[in-house]
């Protein structure tokens, strides 16, 4: 069996859909609930700069529902030391306090699905260093569903959303020729033989998505290229092309090191943008739900976010 948490019961980050996130994105407070459960015993001490969420007013409104084109997800993160925190929205527009998960050493990419299509997690692949992969569900919440390796020849995995009109998310994967593969989910965790979407990606430095951008209530991603702007791919919701014509939002976007979304974070029904700088400042650009503009102006959220070595959802 892969090793993905690094402990010998195997347990890994699907424990925190019945703990952290679950409470996290249920009761949407201004600190995420506990998940020292995962690993009874073990709670490393914080990093002597943890990073910090933007300190927002204490009392939070209850949580808006997600929905299946704008879902509310949590980011997850591994620090250089391997530990893996949660951060959920706070529901005053910013994210909740972190909660440690569990050690993850062999860790090398995670990503959260929305199988049921109701704007929630409910299940996750995760990738190790030796490129297998597996399928954490609430069914599968300890050792996974394994789906198979060879996923070491991409450079980037992630899942935007469902992509081609299914129920299940879809995974696109860009190897290191710089081809993007989209690989279709059957909402069970495994994934349909690859279909090439196109070749030249390897212009994009970053790649990111998680839900619609443009209020057509399909999956959207943006891609910053090599020179620093940031293009908008209006999903299609058709598996033979899944992306429309790339559409200019703007430059000055190489300030970033690293770009993922989560979804929803403040809670207005569209889905919305993370930045982070290379000093560890983060930043959210919220959605605006207009593929013109797709992004307001960004307003800073957290910092110290330099201690992650991967950071995803």
């Amino acid at each position: 069996m892969a090793n993905f948490s690094g402990r010998k019961t195997g347990k890994a980050l699907s424990r925190l859909a019945v703990a952290a996130i679950a409470a996290a994105l249920v009761g949407v407070s201004a600190g995420a609930a506990s998940a020292d459960g995962v690993y009874p015993g073990h709670t490393p001490a914080a990093p002597k700069h943890a990073p910090k969420a933007r300190n927002f007013a204490a009392a939070a409104p209850a949580a808006t529902p997600g929905n299946a084109a704008n879902p509310i997800f949590a980011l997850f993160a591994v620090d250089n030391a391997n530990a893996g925190w949660v951060y959920g929205p706070n529901g005053t527009g910013g994210l909740s306090a972190r909660s440690f998960v569990a050690s993850f050493p062999y860790l090398a990419n995670d990503t959260f699905v929305d199988d049921n299509a109701d704007g929630e997690i409910d299940g996750e692949w995760q990738w190790n260093g030796a490129g297998d992969m597996r399928y954490f569900s609430e069914s599968t919440p300890d050792t996974g569903k394994p789906i198979g390796g060879g996923w070491n020849i991409y450079d980037k995995v992630f899942s935007p959303g469902n992509l081609a009109g299914a129920q299940g998310y879809d995974i696109i994967a860009r190897d290191k020729a710089g081809v993007l593969w989209l690989y279709l989910g059957y909402g069970n965790g495994t994934v349909a033989s690859r279909i090439k979407v196109g070749a030249g990606w390897d212009a994009y430095t970053q790649i990111a998505g998680k839900g619609d951008l443009d209020g057509d209530g399909k999956a959207d991603i943006v891609a910053r290229d090599k020179a620093g702007v940031l293009w908008f791919y209006k999903g299609t919701g058709s598996y033979s092309a899944p992306f429309a014509g790339r559409t200019r939002i703007g430059s000055g976007w190489n300030a970033y090191n690293t770009l993922v979304s989560t979804g929803d974070v403040d809670l207005d029904g569209k889905t919305d943008l993370i930045a982070r700088e290379p000093n560890g400042n983060l930043w959210l650009y919220k959605g605006t739900g207009n593929a013109a503009a797709p992004y307001q102006s960004r307003v800073k959220v957290g910092y110290g976010y330099d201690a992650y070595r991967l950071m995803t959802s």
